[in-house]
């Protein structure tokens, strides 16, 4: 049994600190080492939940290859259960740029999938019976697999998804949110538009995320209410994953137990620590318990 199966979104950071963002015009910068470590936002939700005490299980491709070796390193230190097909393009990458404050401009390489998708739907489903929530990154091998997953999942297993920089009209985000409960989505593109677009998800919860501003909360039956972001506990060195930690930090406390505004508030809590961190790899005790 686990608490969260993660589907899909795992893959290398390359990390490169650099002075200032945007940045400088120049054709060359000199910059601190440059680490190749785990990311990408499946590894982010699996890593916080796991550092935070689930027992979390993630289904995803990854390549034969050095980068797909670190990945695969990182989880098994984690204790992360995972489920894994090759991807014959490779292991996904990330170049993420980081400036002096954490803020951070990440360059995505996802080495697109091809072909029918590399699970059964019957393997899913199976899967999906033995967790308590399941999270769904928006992989491309994913969207063929998503009725039979909505249809198959036992009554009380919530399942949220991560629409990430979504404008609220792009075509292919939508197969998520129409089988999610719980939608988070970045209000970086949304801005103003927000209310109108989580009104457009209902009956879905929707969960817009704005790093330092906090988050708000739309659900079908009442007012949105506004999530105050939380005081980091030390220095911000690294915001890549915060907001994996954010939904990681609201699944954690909804599957114990808590009230979505009290489960929304630690889960600022635990976005605010994440970016004190360098990386997803959390060391114990960094992370608030719930």
């Amino acid at each position: 049994m686990f608490d969260l199966l993660v589907l899909g979104g795992l893959g290398v950071d390359l990390r490169v600190r650099v002075p200032q963002l945007p940045l400088p015009a120049a054709d060359s910068l000199t910059v601190p080492p440059i680490d190749l470590r785990v990311g990408n936002t499946g590894a982010g939700v699996a890593l916080a939940a796991r550092a935070l005490g689930l027992r979390v299980a993630v289904v995803d491709v990854l390549g034969a290859d050095p980068a797909g070796e670190v990945v695969r390193a990182a989880l098994d230190r984690a204790g992360v259960h995972t489920v894994l097909a090759v991807a014959p393009a490779g292991t996904r990458q990330s170049v993420n740029l980081v400036d002096l404050g954490g803020r951070r401009m990440s360059l995505y390489d996802p080495r697109a999938w091809q072909g029918p998708p590399p699970f059964a739907p019957e393997r899913l489903t199976e899967l999906a019976r033995d967790a308590a929530h399941v999270h769904v990154s928006i992989m491309d091998w994913v969207p063929p697999l998503l009725p039979a997953l909505r249809a198959g999942l036992p009554a009380g297993v919530g399942l949220s998804t991560d629409l990430h920089d979504w404008d609220g009209d792009n075509p292919y985000h939508l197969p998520f949110a129409d089988v999610a409960d719980l939608v988070f989505v970045s209000g970086v593109r949304l801005g103003e538009r927000a209310g109108a677009v989580a009104a457009a998800l209902a009956p879905r919860t929707t969960v817009v995320t704005r790093g330092a501003d906090g988050a708000e909360l739309f659900v079908a039956d009442g007012p949105p209410a506004r999530v105050p972001a939380a005081v980091p506990p030390g220095p911000v060195v690294d915001t890549n994953g915060a907001g994996d930690a954010f939904a990681a930090g609201l699944v954690a406390a909804r599957l114990r137990g808590a009230g979505l505004a009290g489960a929304a508030a630690y889960a600022a809590r635990v976005a605010a620590a994440a970016c004190t961190h360098d990386g997803m790899e959390y060391p114990p005790g960094l992370l608030p318990p719930g």
